[in-house]
């Protein structure tokens, strides 16, 4: 150690190697340097999950047909609300119409289903391509949305509503 430190720039040079023009960020990207993964057919998997539903998801290379549970998006999700939802992961990563999603999904309504195909296709998409993870992430897709249903309680009539009050 006959390098002279004067600053902590230095110090940080000397202990990780990395030039100290390097910022914290560039650093930790660098550490954390994320490999494509896809199956023999060139598929990416993920899991989904809003609600009670839960969404197995596989995406490939494609035209953009988006299949749930054996049938088309449209006919699935038949509220054009369901289908945006389904859509802003594509919009948001700029790859509207370049892969095909086949999904099977259970649990829960069409809403919490249309969130767990959502949840699924940020996944399976950053798994397929790890340059799309910041988009994703910074959308806040990549995450699970907790929210459940509350439990009903005793004594109550629904999780927070009592019964009616009789005064006679």
């Amino acid at each position: 150690m006959t390098e002279e430190i004067k600053s902590l720039d230095d110090l940080n040079e000397v202990v990780t190697g990395t030039p100290a023009e390097t910022t914290a960020a560039e650093a930790v990207e660098a550490a954390i340097q994320r490999d494509p993964v896809r199956d023999e057919l060139g598929r990416s998997y993920a899991t989904g999950k809003r609600k009670d539903a839960v969404a197995r998801v596989w995406i490939k290379p494609g035209s953009g047909k988006v299949t749930v549970n054996g049938r088309d998006m449209d006919k699935y999700f038949a509220r054009p609300v369901l289908q945006m939802i389904l859509r802003q992961p594509f919009t948001v990563a700029g790859v509207e119409g370049e892969f095909d999603v086949t999904a099977t999904v259970k649990g829960g309504g069409l809403s919490g289903q249309a969130g767990a195909v959502k949840h699924g296709i940020s996944k399976a998409l950053q798994i397929y391509e790890p340059s799309l993870r910041g988009a994703l992430k910074a959308a806040g897709f990549l995450t699970r949305d907790s929210r459940v249903v509350e439990r009903k309680k005793y004594g109550k009539r629904k999780a927070r509503r009592s019964f009616q009050f009789s005064k006679r």
